[in-house]
């Protein structure tokens, strides 16, 4: 277990041996750069999180963060030459959803085909607990170099709950299925992909008048949000219902 963890998923927190421990705000920073970003050099880093303070300021400022960084936690950071990065020891919570989310999304066989092995059905992704799906990136920061971490990271959970709620459902678990395709409808209501999951989860258990009101939901939602129709996809999927045919192939 790494005695260093870091925490961005509904806020900053640093854990050293067990016990959160309280982290100046420019440390905060620059911690969370590095676990985003990845090893940076000492000029772009500084520029970054100093943006409007002169090239010798802002990496003075940095110094001044790594030393404080590793005075609450010995081998937080290392610094070589021009280059910064985390520990190897540090444990991160964006770096091990990403990690799970990866997995997930390639299924339960994925091990199987990247090695060319026959190998067993065997639980895989969809048997397992899905952490860290909750939580926004850091909220409450609002330093312009993280919008496009936080977009990344929206985006690949929306993705691990639709493809989740695919696995599930494919394997007659219609309310976790449901549970899954639900929350990536709350979190992006105007995402219809989401809202096809749905219907199909609600068609798969043979459930045609409430796949008709999730259908109807999402026409709402798009209509007073937007002002739009349903995509051509949504609309065949209805009618598809419509038709009522006698089964609904699970998918994307």
């Amino acid at each position: 277990m790494a005695s260093h963890r870091v925490s961005l998923l509904g806020g900053f927190r640093l854990i050293v041996d067990g016990r959160e421990v309280d982290t100046p705000a420019t440390t905060q920073r620059m911690v969370a750069a590095l676990a985003l970003r990845g090893r940076s050099s000492r000029g772009r880093l500084a520029g970054m999180l100093w943006a409007g303070a002169a090239e010798a300021r802002a990496l003075a400022s940095l110094r001044t963060a790594i030393w404080r960084a590793n005075q609450l936690a010995p081998g937080l950071i290392g610094a070589a030459h021009d280059c910064v990065v985390l520990g190897p020891d540090v444990d991160v919570d964006v770096t091990r959803m990403v990690e799970l989310a990866h997995t997930v999304m390639a299924g339960p066989s994925s091990g199987a085909r990247a090695s060319g092995e026959q190998r067993p059905a065997r639980s895989g992704p969809v048997d397992e607990p899905v952490p860290y799906i909750e939580g926004d990136l850091l909220p409450g920061w609002d330093d312009a170099w993280l919008a496009g971490d936080r977009e990344r990271l929206r985006q690949l959970r929306l993705h691990v709950l639709e493809a989740r709620a695919v696995q599930l459902a494919r394997c007659g678990r219609f309310g976790l299925a449901l549970e899954a395709a639900l929350s990536a409808v709350r979190a992006d209501p105007l995402r219809e992909s989401a809202h096809r999951t749905v219907i199909r989860i609600h068609l798969a258990e043979g459930n045609v008048a409430e796949a008709m009101q999730a259908y109807a939901e999402c026409a709402g939602v798009l209509r007073r949000r937007v002002g739009v129709a349903p995509s051509l996809q949504t609309r065949q999927l209805v009618a598809a219902l419509a038709g009522r045919r006698p089964s609904v192939t699970m998918g994307t």
